[in-house]
C-alpha cells in the first residue's frame, strides 16, 4: 500500500531526530508539532521541513565530528552555514531547494530562540541565493482537453475504470484549477450528485479552504469514474484509489500524464501541475478577473497570482509580432 503524506512525514521526522543529539530531536520534535498545530502546515510541507532539516544536521554532525548538541548549535559561525550550503551546492542542488533549506533551519531557529533554547545568529547574516523566476508553462487548451480525455488512452491495455480515474483526475486539474494533492484528497460525500454542476469545497495549501465552480464535463468525468470503480467508496474516505483499492499515489497521476504526453508529441513542461496553469492562463485570457482568479486557485497573495499577467503578456507581444506589418 502508497505511503500516505503523513506516513512519509513521521519518516522525514525520525530522520531528522536520529541525526539530531537528544536535546537538539527534543527540541525539533517540538518545533513539528507546533509546524503541525499552530501553523496547520500540511503533512506534505512538514515532510519537506523536517527532510531540509535532517540534511543540515547530518552535514553538521560531519562538520562538527558528531550529531549537533543545542549548545554547539548557539556557537555555529556565518562560515559554518556557509559550508553547509556548500555541501549542498556540491552534490547538485538547486537554488530553490538552497532556499528552502535555509528557510527551515531559520524557522527552527526561531523556534528555539521563541523556547529560550538558544540563538542560532549567523542564519540571519547568510543571504539566499537568488532564485531565477520562471513563467509557468501552461500547455493549450486542445492539448489540455486532450490529456482529459479517456479516449487519448483507448489503446492502452488498463482497465476501463483506471482509464476513467486518471480522466477524471486531470479534468479537476484543469477544469478546477487544483493542485494534484488537492484533487486526491477529495473525498465522495464533497462531490455534488452525479454529473451536477455544484462546487466543492478544497483544502489546500496550510489546511485554508476555498470553494470551487465544478462545471458539468468534470463532474461527468467523475460521475463516469464512480460508475466504473471495482471498490466502495465510503463518503468519508478517499475518492480515487489505486489498482489495489488504497489511495491513489500523485506518481500513477504523474506517469498517466507522460504517458499521453508522449503520445500527444507534448514537451516535458506538460505535466499535471501545468493543468493548473492552463486552467488560470486560459481563464485570464478569456477576460477572467484577477481576483476571482486568485480565489479560485487559492493564492494567499495577489502578487502570486499577477504572475499569469506576465504569461498573458508574452503571449499578446508572440501574436503582435507575427500580425503586426510594423512588428
Amino acid at each position: 500500500m502508497a505511503m500516505t503524506d503523513e506516513d512519509k512525514a513521521r519518516r522525514a521526522c525520525g530522520a531528522l531526530l536520529s541525526a539530531c543529539a537528544p536535546d537538539t530531536a527534543q527540541a525539533a520534535e517540538a518545533w513539528l508539532a507546533r509546524l503541525a498545530h499552530e501553523r496547520r502546515l500540511s503533512a506534505k510541507t512538514r515532510e519537506a521541513y523536517a527532510r531540509d532539516l535532517g540534511q543540515v544536521m547530518q552535514i553538521l554532525a560531519a562538520h562538527l565530528g558528531g550529531r549537533p548538541r543545542l549548545a554547539e548549535l548557539a556557537t555555529l559561525a556565518p562560515a559554518d552555514v556557509r559550508a553547509v550550503l556548500a555541501v549542498r551546492r556540491n552534490a547538485g542542488a538547486a537554488p530553490r531547494s538552497l532556499v528552502r533549506l535555509l528557510a527551515a533551519a531559520r524557522s527552527f531557529a526561531r523556534h528555539l530562540e521563541r523556547e529560550g533554547l538558544g540563538r542560532v545568529g549567523p542564519l540571519a547574516a547568510i543571504h539566499a541565493p537568488k532564485v531565477p523566476k520562471g513563467l509557468p508553462k501552461p500547455v493549450t487548451v486542445a492539448d489540455a482537453l486532450a490529456l482529459a480525455d479517456p479516449e487519448t488512452r483507448a489503446g492502452e491495455a488498463r482497465e476501463p475504470w483506471i482509464l476513467a480515474r486518471d480522466a477524471a483526475v486531470i479534468a479537476l486539474l484543469y477544469g478546477a484549477g487544483l493542485r494534484i494533492s488537492e484533487a486526491l484528497g477529495l473525498t465522495p460525500k464533497q462531490i455534488p450528485k452525479a454529473g451536477a454542476e455544484g462546487r466543492i469545497t478544497v483544502i489546500g495549501k496550510g489546511q485554508k479552504t476555498r470553494m470551487v465552480p465544478l462545471i458539468a464535463p468534470v463532474s461527468a468525468a467523475i460521475a463516469d469514474y464512480v460508475a466504473l470503480c471495482p471498490y466502495d467508496l465510503p463518503p468519508d474516505r478517499p475518492l480515487f484509489r489505486g489498482a489495489r483499492g488504497g489511495p491513489l499515489s500523485p506518481r500513477i497521476v504523474q506517469l498517466a500524464v507522460e504517458r499521453m504526453r508522449g503520445a500527444l508529441g507534448l514537451p516535458d513542461s506538460a505535466t499535471p501541475h501545468a493543468l493548473r496553469h492552463s486552467f488560470a492562463t486560459h481563464l485570464l485570457a478569456q477576460g477572467g478577473d484577477l481576483r476571482a482568479i486568485q480565489e479560485l486557485l487559492g493564492h494567499a497573495s495577489l502578487s502570486t497570482t499577477q504572475i499569469y499577467t506576465a504569461l498573458d503578456d508574452t503571449a499578446l507581444m508572440r501574436a503582435y509580432k507575427a500580425a503586426h506589418p510594423r512588428a
